[in-house]
């Protein structure tokens, strides 16, 4: 299983407003709050990640239910009282809902909160947004990765390699892999133990219930075996 994780941002501004509060010694506040990803350098990015966000408010407000669209996701809303909400995050390319906590209260006029994000087995076109924020697990041997001037894609000289004598796209060939269903993936997991060298790099986390493996410390065989075996099973 691949999973990918990013960090979520919320920014939360407040501050008091001469208007009338429905409860004594508890003066109306206006309130917004904002979602931001930070990339692998901690900076903020905005957060494409996801396709709309839903803010679900105190049942004493009257609109509850906010769904906000366009990043960075703002909700903007006026009350005298704190409360616990109740946020979902939609991922783009049917990344799936990722629901979260967040502590409204007015401690102090701007605040943040952090919440980690994990995106489990992303189809290739959520690994392309994803990618734009930081590394993918298994991705660290220079594919795709940005410099970092000039946002352009810089790919490894190795990302084509001649492999039992054909050229084996090794960016296509892990994508492939994240294609398979599970039974189909039991079978990689069984191919590389069975054919990999003393320089093949695996790691089994047995807690998390991963197999990880560095597809360039592969023998060429051992990739020519993967390419056909996924190649006859999805769209490479």
């Amino acid at each position: 299983m691949v999973e990918v994780k990013r960090t979520v941002k919320l920014v939360t501004e407040q501050k008091v407003i001469d208007k009338p509060s429905e409860v004594e010694g508890f003066p109306m506040r206006a309130w917004n709050i904002k979602v931001f990803v930070l990339d692998e350098n901690g900076a903020d990015v905005p957060a494409t990640l996801f396709e709309k966000v839903k803010y679900i408010l105190h049942p004493s407000f009257k609109n509850p239910t906010h769904t906000v669209k366009t990043p960075p996701f703002k909700i903007q809303e006026e009350g005298w009282g704190e409360f616990d909400m109740d946020i979902v995050l939609t991922g783009v390319e049917r990344g799936g809902d990722h629901p979260i906590k967040h502590d409204l209260n007015f401690g102090s006029e701007r605040y943040e909160a952090k919440h980690v994000i994990t995106f489990k087995n992303p189809k290739p076109a959520l690994l392309a947004v994803l990618r734009e924020t930081g590394p993918i697990p298994g991705e660290e041997n220079g594919v795709n990765k940005k410099k970092s001037s000039g946002g352009v894609k810089q790919e490894d000289d190795s990302k084509k390699r001649k492999r039992g004598g054909q050229n084996v796209d090794m960016e296509r060939l892990a994508e492939g892999l994240q294609k398979l269903q599970e039974d189909d993936l039991l079978k990689v997991v069984q191919m590389v133990h069975d054919n990999k060298t003393p320089e093949t790099y695996t790691k089994n986390d047995v807690e998390q219930g991963e197999f990880h493996v560095d597809l360039y410390t592969l023998p060429d065989s051992l990739v020519k075996m993967l390419w056909d075996f996924t190649s006859s099973k999805v769209d490479v």
